[in-house]
């Protein structure tokens, strides 16, 4: 099995370390390609006709200037582009979770969902700050991911990708939370300027908050939570709502199409 390892944080970031150990543990042939410095909230942006610079920093590890999803896609094309693309992209492991709305702010699941844009499956990995890390938890995040791709592999749905949050300690029972609402970037600090020019700076941190059943609240209580995510959900509209937005006669023909399966 071929598995790439990326995270956001940057190729020398403690947490990356951690799931490159993983893993080794499930395979022989590992390859790292992460970003050359820190990239946090980077999300799923992806660098287009400008240019990128590839590092090797040893046997089949590689720095990105780039975003972390540009370390999948120079994976993609041009690390792999004359071999055998990975069979597993795992992410992480992020310094700090990943919860709420940060499933889609987050660079450790653009690197995740990039992956699955390339039909690979994915698991982006977020723990809590100060965890209490020991050297078993190796091993245990590694037999998680075996469960996950385990015969018949039905958690690994095309177009799909995991977001796991690990507590404080390991191991720990599995939880699939509601996703919460704990929006970052909720207000901004004036630092300077001049003229009509004003200086901005958006700062770190959120306000934790939870509710009941939600991810925060799992990870709070010692859970490692898990949740299935795609990036093709949609809320299709009615076809009433199609015929007020087309005009009657209109809204009959997108109606039959709809029904004959032709949009």
């Amino acid at each position: 099995m071929r598995i790439l390892v990326c995270n956001d944080d940057g190729i020398d970031a403690p947490g990356l370390a951690v799931l490159e150990a993983v893993a080794n543990r499930l395979s022989d042939d590992v390859w790292v390609v992460a970003p050359d410095g820190k990239r946090t909230a980077g999300s799923g942006a992806i660098t287009i006709a400008r240019d990128l610079s590839m590092h090797q920093r040893g046997p089949r590890r590689f720095s990105c200037s780039g975003t972390p999803a540009d370390c999948v896609v120079t994976a993609m094309t041009w690390v792999f582009a004359d071999e055998r693309r990975p069979d597993l992209v795992l992410s992480g492991i992020n310094d700090g979770r990943n919860v709420a709305e940060d499933l889609v702010y987050s660079g450790t699941l653009g690197i995740a969902r990039e992956a699955s844009f390339w039909g690979v499956p994915a698991i982006g990995f977020s723990r809590v700050k100060d965890a209490d890390a020991r050297e078993e938890d190796v091993g245990w995040i590694a037999g998680l991911v075996s469960r996950l791709l385990a015969p018949p592999r039905e958690t690994m749905l095309e177009g799909h990708y995991f977001s796991v949050n690990l507590p404080t300690a390991l191991p720990a029972p599995l939880r699939q939370p509601r996703i919460g609402r704990d929006k970052i970037g909720g207000r901004a600090e004036v630092v300077g300027g001049e003229g009509d020019v004003t200086l901005l700076r958006v700062p770190r941190g959120r306000s934790h908050r939870s509710s009941a059943g939600d991810d925060n609240e799992a990870v709070d209580a010692g859970f490692v939570t898990i949740n299935r995510l795609n990036w093709f959900g949609e809320t299709p509209l009615s076809v009433s709502v199609l015929h007020a937005l087309s005009g009657e006669a209109e809204g009959r023909r997108v109606a039959f199409e709809i029904e004959e399966g032709r949009v």
